[in-house]
């Protein structure tokens, strides 16, 4: 049985992966800050981690190793967002995005090299349209998406050699956490803005995806949303600025 482990693992998109996944035969290990409401089983081992804390980190990882004959997926999709204006924004609250949406999803990159490599297995980036675009009032969040981006594309040319993907998805709006309580410094867990477009639900977008791990699809935009977003962002970065102005403003 394959093993997949997937951080963020119990919200909704997490959940929706791990579910595919294990319709297909799949071991899911879920790596979130709460896994109330997850039960031990054959097909998923749940484990509480803050993937900011090194200590918790290193204990999840040892426990994972320990446990599971191989590693052949790892997913990288534990993530906040940051609404706000710039003028607004502190080092602290930047810092803060960075090191759940880019840091952890790294660290966590750089501990299970070894395993991918022996299982010729995958790492799949959890990015976002922000990730290769900029979109209004996230400077944060895009930021942070455009820096995990070309840090797996340039991991991608590494460990291809070993036969091992490096792959990055790029959902739109995922209705995940449309009850999110907004903390006082904007951040919140993604799929929670009032100002998205057009949503898919995290069903429909874990289809996409895994389809294109499937497929060993190396960038996999998902939705229409991000479609469009991708070719007119290559074709014309004035033109999609425009659009993104003009639909997100007048949420």
């Amino acid at each position: 049985m394959k093993t997949a482990v997937i951080s963020g693992g119990n919200g909704g998109l997490g959940r929706a992966l791990a579910s595919g996944l294990q319709a297909d035969g799949w071991h899911t290990v879920l790596l979130d800050l709460s896994i109330e409401g997850l039960q031990a089983s054959d097909q998923q081992t749940p484990i509480a981690c803050d993937l900011t804390d090194p200590d918790q980190h290193s204990a999840a990882l040892t426990q994972i190793l320990s446990e599971r004959p191989t590693v052949d997926l790892v997913i990288y999709n534990a993530g906040i967002t940051q609404i706000g204006a710039t003028a607004e924004l502190t080092e602290a609250t930047l810092r803060k995005v960075f090191e759940v949406n880019f840091f952890a999803a790294t660290n966590m990159a750089r501990a299970f090299i070894a395993p991918l490599r022996a299982s010729k297995g995958t790492h799949l980036a959890m990015s976002s349209v922000a990730g290769f675009s900029p979109l209004y009032q996230r400077a944060a969040y895009a930021a942070s998406k455009h820096a995990l981006e070309g840090y797996f594309s340039s991991l991608r040319s590494e460990e291809a050699e070993y036969g091992v993907k490096t792959l990055i998805a790029a959902p739109s709006f995922v209705a995940t956490n449309t009850d999110e309580t907004w903390q006082p410094d904007g951040t919140g867990r993604p799929g929670a803005a009032k100002d998205g477009i057009d949503h898919m639900s995290p069903d429909e977008a874990a289809t996409i995806i895994l389809q294109g791990v499937q497929r060993e699809t190396p960038f996999i935009p998902v939705g229409r949303i991000a479609r469009l977003s991708h070719l007119i962002h290559r074709v014309s970065p004035r033109l999609f600025q425009r659009l993104m102005e003009k639909n997100i403003k007048g949420h």
